[in-house]
């Protein structure tokens, strides 16, 4: 659950970094030309930026798929050891019943 929070968290950082970087531009004391000068080296650097991202979110995706498994195979064998429990207790339950309160075998009725 962690690894999807940090995820999130990651995800709405860059987004706020880009945002926060686009109002800075547009209400900057910047000539034109610095301005776009400054866009250029920004949009070279942008793929660089995106790889980085989505080997981040590769890797959090990664992380998040293993925990899973095995938060999975974990419940899967608790409730392997639950039915299992049940089963015993069953048979027991049973085998008390047929026995009766004092330990004899209970008579067979029947009913018509």
């Amino acid at each position: 659950m962690a690894d999807n929070n940090s995820g999130s968290f990651l995800g709405g950082l860059l987004l706020g970094t880009a945002v926060g970087a686009i109002t800075g531009l547009l209400i900057a004391p910047r000539t034109g030309r610095e301005t776009r000068q400054f866009l250029r080296k920004s949009a070279d650097a942008l793929p660089e930026l995106v790889e980085d991202l989505a080997s981040t979110v590769q890797l959090q995706a990664d992380r998040l798929s293993e925990g899973t498994l095995s938060q999975w195979e974990q419940t899967l064998e608790r409730l392997r050891e639950a039915i299992s429990a049940g089963q015993a207790a069953t048979q027991e339950e049973y085998a008390s019943l047929k026995r009766g309160k004092d330990g004899q075998p209970m008579p067979v009725t029947h009913e018509d």
